[in-house]
């Protein structure tokens, strides 16, 4: 009864540990060439598509904090919420991934439930969200000591209020911190209700030439009120608050520099007139 089973495992990624291994493996090899300036990040913005579409960008990421930092505890950040949503949290048990639980570190989140209000989730009662789940499997497998906090945020000025709070709560406890942030891009056509526009190449390239390029830019610029006011008038990030809270947290760690990994689509693995857009970010 304290795990959380996984949802997303078999449809998602893979449910299997050799299987989930063998797509790790695939996406370091497809990233090895990425470079980006951050020398030693404290921290990164991820996207939260199934792993076809966006896992090699995620897990190159979290690879990448991982050869930085061993923490105690990595915070990540996500949940498909607006600006009147509760914040959320589970504040004790376990994550079940392909390579073994994953804990909840109950020390800081126990702390962060008495400084701030969450609405309590349970290792069997909590909402299906994949933008932290798809996560675990790569935090498992790098982290491979690590706890962990998740917490759902919305978009607004008291999720980076919170953010801080999770550094000088962090430090309180004595505790090494890595973050991470879920979030997808511009979510674009018929499907989506969003056809500005219209379709074909000439909407591609407005997608991933104008709307994305002013979030990251943003997050490139470590702006976090700029990336929640992005995402809200734009459209071009699904979990803003998560990316956001993710910049304010490395910067109260004292990141002064962000950079992308790498930027994608989903029209560049199936071409169509609905498709999404990511990054990896690294500060």
């Amino acid at each position: 009864m304290n795990l959380r089973k996984s949802v997303f495992s078999g449809s998602w990624y893979p449910s299997g540990k050799q299987a989930c291994e063998d797509q790790i493996r695939q996406f370091l090899e497809a990233g090895k060439n990425h470079s980006v300036s951050v020398a030693n990040p404290v921290g990164g913005i991820v996207p939260h598509a199934g792993w076809f579409f966006s896992g090699s960008i995620a897990c190159n990421v979290i690879h990448r904090l991982a050869q930085a930092a061993s923490p105690d505890v990595v915070v990540v950040f996500g949940m498909h919420l607006h600006s009147g949503s509760p914040r959320a949290m589970m504040p004790e048990g376990e994550w079940d991934t392909p390579f073994g639980p994953i804990a909840v570190d109950t020390d800081l989140a126990d702390a962060l439930t008495r400084r701030h209000i969450f609405q309590l989730e349970t290792p069997t009662r909590f909402q299906q969200d994949n933008t932290i789940e798809l996560q675990m499997p790569f935090i498992r497998y790098f982290f491979k000591e690590a706890r962990v906090v998740a917490m759902g945020v919305p978009p607004t000025a008291e999720t980076l209020d919170l953010a801080n709070s999770v550094v000088e709560t962090a430090r309180e406890l004595d505790l090494k911190i890595s973050v991470i942030g879920s979030t997808d891009l511009t979510h674009y056509g018929p499907n989506y209700g969003f056809t500005a526009k219209g379709v074909g190449s000439k909407a591609v390239d407005w997608v991933r030439d104008v709307n994305d390029r002013r979030v990251i830019d943003a997050m490139i610029r470590m702006d976090p009120e700029a990336v929640i006011r992005e995402g809200l008038s734009n459209d071009n990030a699904c979990c803003c608050g998560a990316a956001a809270a993710a910049i304010s947290v490395g910067k109260a760690m004292g990141a002064r520099k962000a950079d992308k990994l790498v930027y994608a689509t989903s029209y560049d693995k199936s071409p169509g007139d609905s498709f999404v857009g990511y990054v990896g970010i690294l500060f």
